[in-house]
């Protein structure tokens, strides 16, 4: 990657300090002109030069260019709240991304950008640089980190903040104990409405929401990047989606459905919401809604919003009008069809209210000022001086139980008009010559059957915080997780010759919430989308199996929290195509439902439509990697032609009452359970605390001198202090070394170790793994892992891991399922077990012969201990995995998706 366009990412590094100071792990500063400088640091501006320029590691010159007019984007305050939801906002921030895709080059770009910074509030600034970073051809595959990185604050409890900063006063380098974020916060038990907590707080969920509206952007002079193929449908159908999701996860709870809200504008809201986040820009909590509230007329100079609720009532029934019509009224007095094909496209951009909508002015802006208005319903005139709620800013509606009511009503919208469509006929339902004998699930938890569970991993935040020390600060958080399943598809092609199908696989309850079957017309909405892709069919029998990690709803794991720093090779090269994507899509931890410890009943449904009538012939090559169902293919035509949502999108005939009446021969449908099982799946939690006890038993040993030998001489950083004991460590005999103690380690709770999910070492996203290429330095075995699909289980799995310093290194790590009250127990001893293993590394004799370890003695030692071992590849030493954990022995370490 070009020095020019890794700068640009220095911008999201620490966004609330000024971009004068130390930005990166490298200590980079921009040397920006004097009259760059804001009046406040004017007279101070060679001072500042000399303070933060002297002890940086790179200087980047910043070119003196004549800048744009930025008056208008300007009029927001620095310390103020920012929202797209806001018209006044949406158009400061269209000027913005305008004014940065203007630029003639990278170098210009971060020219204004350094004046900006200093300037200009700090969401929007990096909203507007996200955007423009995503759309400019020469920042390209530039991937920007995630909002959670950035702006932490959106997504967490602020106790964590505060504990994340004692952490790191007490640790001033090296390896620091992860902060634990509480899963439920925000209410307590006796809310109904918080056990679903888990899904509307999930910090993937809202990710996904907010990264979808930096992918399809309001505003711009440049229509191209506002005028996406199918922009307004996929509003439609992504947020569809979203609403049938919660409404499962409603029911697995013992819960109803959403009952929508805005039919009746003026009805009281019964929810309350209390978000317990604050914003560390405007220095401000976020404002709860109370029980009872109800939206009123808006009078906010501030935000420069005047509106009453009576005229969002008229833009309700003019929608509603036009739907009735099937047709819209244009500013120049004709009508434009909402027909079968383009309608539901048209109405969404009407409802969306971008620059794209057919006639904003008279239409007006319903879902967004639906945002407004109740995200001001606790100080709709600004007498109290407070900012919008939580339901005003995409990174955070999410979270509230009213987004769900709200988008409930807007979808409510969207199927009067389908309603209006006709039922979809044998011509667009039937392959002819194509036959699905059967669907089923292999899986772990046995056939048809899906397992979740609770799973711990980590998150980094350092690059959001502006409090020193300096360095790594983690995170740790509780979120839904589901073992990995194949799906099996058994396809007769009939026809003679080859063929080409388009595999959609959908989910649906078979109940409602009072135990009653579903009426098809009903359970058609509730189908939940889990895959779609193409695939060739061969005369005669085909067996299809598609792994879960495939899906093209979701991202992987790695995707929605890794830290691309790590990324190799530059943006649209070969090296880093797994890595080049927007990153945008559902998240896959999210994937399936949370389910019920007995099994949720639901019913698996899988068509094979005639790809000839599907496909969209494009070329796909250097196209962001995303999920495409809900996100579409950026610069791409969405890669289906059928109506999203196709075949449960439109209403189905009279004679249709179960899914078995509207089955046809190209369908097939089977009965599964989803078992949620309540127990926190532990991944790296033990490891880290391992080498944390390492770290202390070997601070605990040089705070000691040896009289034994000569000490080396002392290294400048503590970090390189503590990299030469790990080497030395590592180079002591691993089997001695990991086996100090063995009684002491084999005993501790044997009854998780006995619990361990023996499969589960194998499942760390197969698919990431296939993408790498083999090497004999990436391969990876795994010993005692049974499989319920030989075919897959044949392919060994190829980890992603940089070559080893040392050829014969290896990595160990065992995957336990425990109850959540066992974890700091199991952290307490892990730590205990790291320092015996530090203190016996460190009394080893670093001998060359014994550097190498057998694996035959671990497969020897994986029988009798009873978890499973993986052998794999370790990243060189001094690399930063699993979030942060820096020089450990090589043995201790192994990246996985989860961790």
């Amino acid at each position: 990657m070009s020095d020019s366009r890794k700068n640009l990412l220095l911008f999201f590094d620490r966004p609330t300090e000024p971009c004068f100071m130390q930005k990166g792990e490298e200590k980079a500063v921009f040397d920006i002109p004097d009259h760059f400088y804001p009046e406040k640091y004017k007279e101070l501006s060679s001072t500042l030069s000399s303070r933060f320029g002297n002890d940086a590691r790179r200087n980047i010159p910043v070119r003196n260019i004549a800048l744009p007019n930025l008056d208008l984007p300007m009029q927001l305050g620095y310390d103020e709240q920012f929202s797209l939801f806001v018209p006044k906002h949406r158009q400061m921030a269209g000027k913005l991304i305008d004014i940065f895709l203007g630029m003639r080059n990278v170098d210009d770009l971060i020219s204004v950008c350094t004046f900006c910074q200093l300037r200009i509030n700090p969401y929007m600034f990096n909203y507007c640089l996200s955007v423009a970073l995503l759309h400019r051809p020469d920042t390209k595959g530039l991937n920007i980190p995630t909002i959670t990185e950035t702006f932490p604050d959106k997504f967490m409890d602020p106790k964590v903040f505060r504990r994340a900063r004692e952490v790191s006063t007490v640790v001033t380098s090296g390896p620091r104990l992860p902060v634990v974020l509480p899963q439920n916060y925000t209410a307590s038990d006796a809310e109904p409405e918080q056990r679903l907590a888990y899904f509307r707080e999930d910090i993937g969920i809202n990710l996904h929401h907010w990264h979808w509206h930096l992918v399809y952007p309001f505003e711009s002079a440049d229509r191209a990047i506002v005028a996406k193929d199918r922009r307004g449908e996929l509003l439609y159908y992504m947020h569809q989606q979203i609403i049938a999701r919660y409404n499962i996860e409603r029911f697995c709870n013992k819960l109803p459905r959403v009952v929508p809200f805005g039919s009746d504008l003026r009805e009281r809201i019964a929810e309350a919401y209390f978000p317990k986040l604050d914003s560390q820009v405007a220095s401000r909590a976020w404002p709860p809604r109370f029980e009872g509230s109800a939206i009123q007329d808006l009078d906010r100079p501030v935000d420069q919003i005047k509106i009453d609720v009576s005229e969002m009532e008229t833009w309700k029934a003019r929608i509603l009008e036009a739907i009735e019509s099937n047709s819209i009224l244009l500013p120049n007095g004709r009508q434009m069809p909402l027909d079968e094909e383009k309608g539901i496209d048209i109405l969404g951009d009407l409802m969306e209210a971008s620059i794209l909508s057919p006639n904003r002015n008279y239409y007006g802006d319903l879902h967004n000022m639906g945002h407004i208005f109740t995200s001001y319903a606790h100080d709709p005139d600004h007498r109290n001086l407070e900012q919008f709620g939580v339901m005003g800013d995409p990174a955070t509606t999410m979270r509230d139980p009213l987004f769900y009511r709200w988008h409930c009503f807007v979808d409510d919208v969207f199927v009067l008009h389908k309603n209006k469509l006709p039922p979809y006929g044998n011509d667009k339902l039937d392959f002819p010559g194509i036959r699905v004998s059967s669907v089923s699930v292999e899986g772990k938890a046995g056939r048809n059957t899906f397992a979740t569970q609770w799973e711990q991993s980590t998150l980094e935040l350092g690059r959001g915080l502006d409090f020193t020390p300096r360095g790594s600060v983690l995170a740790r958080f509780t979120h839904l997780q589901h073992e990995e399943f194949n799906y099996v598809i058994e396809v007769d092609n009939s026809s003679g010759q080859a063929a080409m199908g388009t595999v959609r696989i959908f989910m649906a309850p078979i109940t409602d919430e009072a135990g009653n079957r579903f009426s098809f017309n009903e359970q058609r909405k509730l189908m939940i989308e889990l895959d779609k892709f193409s695939q060739g069919l061969r005369p005669g029998k085909n067996t299809i199996r598609r792994r879960s990690v495939d899906s093209s709803v979701t991202i992987p794991y790695e995707r929605t929290f890794m830290n691309q720093n790590n990324r190799p090779g530059d943006p649209g090269s070969a090296e880093a195509a797994e890595f080049d994507f927007c990153g945008c899509g559902w998240p896959h931890h999210m994937l399936l439902p949370k389910g019920t410890n007995n099994g949720y009943p639901m019913q698996l449904f899988v068509m094979v439509s005639n790809w000839a009538e599907d496909g969209i012939k494009q070329d796909l090559v250097g196209s962001c990697n995303d999920a495409a169902s809900y996100c579409g293919i950026r610069d791409r035509k969405y890669p289906d032609k059928r109506a999203m949502g196709f075949p449960f999108d439109r209403p189905v005939a009279a004679g249709v009452q179960t899914v078995n009446d509207f089955l046809r021969p190209n369908m097939a449908v089977t009965d599964c359970k989803i078992r949620f099982t309540d127990a926190v799946r532990i991944v790296v939690l033990c490891i880290f605390a391992v080498c944390v006890g390492m770290a202390i038993a070997q601070s605990s040993e040089t705070a000691q001198p040896s009289s034994e030998a000569p000490s080396e001489p002392s290294s400048s950083k503590p970090e390189e202090a503590s990299s030469a004991k790990a080497d030395e460590a590592s180079s002591a005999k691993p089997d001695e070394a990991s086996s100090s103690k063995p009684e002491e380690a084999s005993s501790a709770k044997p009854e998780e170790a006995s619990s361990a999910k023996p499969e589960e070492a194998s499942s760390a996203k197969p698919n990431e793994a296939s993408s790498a290429k083999p090497d004999d330095s990436t391969v990876s075995s795994t010993t005692n892992t049974p499989s319920t699909n030989a075919e897959v289980s044949s392919t060994p799995t190829i980890a992603r891991t940089p070559a080893p310093s040392k050829p014969d290194e290896v990595v160990i790590e065992t995957v336990y399922y425990v109850p959540s009250y066992r974890v700091v127990v199991l952290c307490v001893i892990a730590v205990c077990i790291g320092m015996a293993i530090a203190q016996a590394s460190d009394g080893a004799k670093p001998n060359e012969s014994s550097s190498k370890l057998d694996e035959s003695k671990i497969s020897s030692a994986n029988a009798q201990t009873g978890p499973p071992i993986v052998v794999n590849r370790p990243p060189p030493p001094g690399n930063v995995v699993n979030g942060g954990i820096q020089n450990a022995p090589s043995y201790l370490l192994h990246r996985r998706h989860n961790g």
